[in-house]
């Protein structure tokens, strides 16, 4: 059952690299279930995610046990798009790009960049999605500021 799972998350993750935004986008006909915010939430509880993370508006359980050692947000204004392809590869593949807080010498070191748990033998795919699916909906995409330049005395 578990081997299924990988290589079902390792398809998944191989099909949604080129999908702009939500589960159906996907340009090959792939795409999965509709997820559903509020069982994405509680899954977020479920599997203490708030213990290295936070996201605005979500309050860790009395029995979570907070990191010291660092905090990564999640959510929030962006000026890149966070896509539902970029969201599934940070959970099932946290290593998979450098994450703000760890430097250069953590990841030559230890030849990783995240300390997140992988939850693929846990999570099952239907939570996996409906977690994505509330991950979704803290990011906002910034317009674009031009910069405001000074006379230069003409």
């Amino acid at each position: 059952m578990k081997h299924l799972i990988n290589s079902l998350l390792l398809l998944i993750s191989a099909v949604l690299v080129g999908c702009d935004s939500g589960p159906n986008a996907s340009p090959r006909g792939f795409s999965l279930p509709q997820g559903d915010v509020e069982q994405g939430r509680l899954v977020l509880h479920k599997y203490q995610c708030l213990s290295c993370h936070v996201i605005k508006g979500e309050v860790p359980q009395d029995d979570v046990v907070k990191n010291t050692d660092y905090v990564v947000q999640i959510g929030g204004k962006t000026a890149r798009q966070k896509t539902y392809a970029d969201l599934l590869t940070s959970v099932i593949n946290p290593s998979h790009k450098v994450t703000a807080g760890y430097g250069k010498y953590d990841k030559q070191q230890r030849g990783m960049v995240s300390d997140m748990r992988i939850y693929n033998d846990l999570m099952t795919v239907t939570e996996l999605v409906d977690l994505v699916t509330y991950l979704e909906t803290h990011y906002e995409l910034m317009h674009y500021q031009r910069t405001v330049y000074s006379n230069y005395g003409y």
